[in-house]
């Protein structure tokens, strides 16, 4: 199998519901298969390259993208990956027994086995899935962004966000990913220690080939923060070369993060909380140097009429 880019022009932009899913449907008709699992998901493969892309993604946030086609897709065209995106219509954590045996028939067929380089990808309760079902493709690698470790409420009754999807099954097959990727050759959990109920999660993930990835300084939807960075495609990249390692991904993401608008007032909010406005001043003085910022020259406005003004220092590295 070699490498082979995809020519695809889905025009999926702007289309929801089942206009949606029956262009969808076309597309993966054309370069491989469609297959619904069960009433809420639906299995969509690329046939391309030797690398192979497992993502889980949810339809809604695929149809707000611009492009209105999963995140995966952009692999096959510009990478030549073979790609196989798994799509729920609704907040599944991605528990039907459809998906099992769907997974189940893919090992047994050694449909994994045709490929050189494989990769689990998904976010939240996706990134949950990744890692989850990652055990039907040993020595495959994971990629999992804040994902749960389960949400059963004998194991992670703490996290009282998904109270409501307690109802899924958690306690059969595939069920506490952390189990389930003992036979990755790689995992990494991307996470933000500030985000107390994810960093618990992550914990939860200890195994010799789990390397947590911290994200300082981001809010509860890292994937959006990393988007928005323009670094998501790179750790991806990186993790399906084989790459990603904890240096790497600092190497990545260190020079977007600190002009990440949402990490400079997470530091500036940080030393203020911790009793320091002399730092937070000279913070915001070093950020407004690389360009303007409405919300930190109101603050650095505050400050100064409370006789705190900056003075020239790496506040950034301090904040952090």
């Amino acid at each position: 199998m070699t490498d082979t880019t995809l020519i695809l022009d889905p025009d999926l932009a702007g289309r929801t519901g089942e206009d949606w899913l029956d262009t969808l449907e076309d597309v993966a008709e054309e370069h491989g298969y469609f297959e619904p699992l069960g009433p809420d998901h639906q299995a969509v493969f690329l046939a391309a390259g030797p690398k192979l892309l497992v993502s889980f993604e949810d339809a809604e946030t695929i149809c707000r993208s611009p492009s209105g086609e999963p995140r995966s897709f952009a692999f096959a065209r510009d990478h030549g990956w073979s790609v196989l995106s798994i799509i729920s219509n609704t907040e599944s954590w991605f528990r039907h027994p459809a998906i099992y045996q769907f997974f189940d028939k893919l090992t047994d067929d050694g449909t994994f086995d045709g490929f050189d380089d494989i990769l689990f990808f998904g976010a939240g309760g996706a990134g949950y899935a990744a890692a989850a079902f990652s055990v039907a493709a040993p020595g495959a690698r994971v990629l999992a962004l804040r994902p749960q470790a389960t949400l059963s409420a004998s194991v992670t009754g703490w996290d009282t966000r998904y109270v409501a999807h307690r109802r899924h099954d958690f306690e059969t097959r595939y069920g506490f990913a952390p189990d389930m990727i003992d036979a990755a050759d790689a995992a990494f959990v991307v996470y933000s220690p500030m985000q107390k109920a994810d960093a618990i999660h992550a914990a939860l993930y200890t195994r010799k080939n789990v390397t947590p990835l911290r994200v300082p300084g981001m809010g509860g939807r890292i994937e959006g923060g990393l988007e928005t960075m323009g670094v998501l495609d790179d750790i991806i990249l990186a993790a399906m070369q084989g790459s990603l390692n904890t240096a790497s991904f600092r190497r990545i993401i260190s020079g977007p993060l600190k002009t990440y608008g949402n990490y400079q007032r997470t530091l500036y909010r940080r030393a203020l909380e911790a009793g320091h406005p002399q730092l937070a001043a000279n913070l915001a003085a070093a950020i407004l140097r690389d360009g303007p910022d409405a919300f930190l020259e109101g603050k650095l406005s505050e400050l100064a009429a409370q006789g705190v003004t900056p003075r020239r220092t790496d506040a950034v590295s301090a904040a952090e």
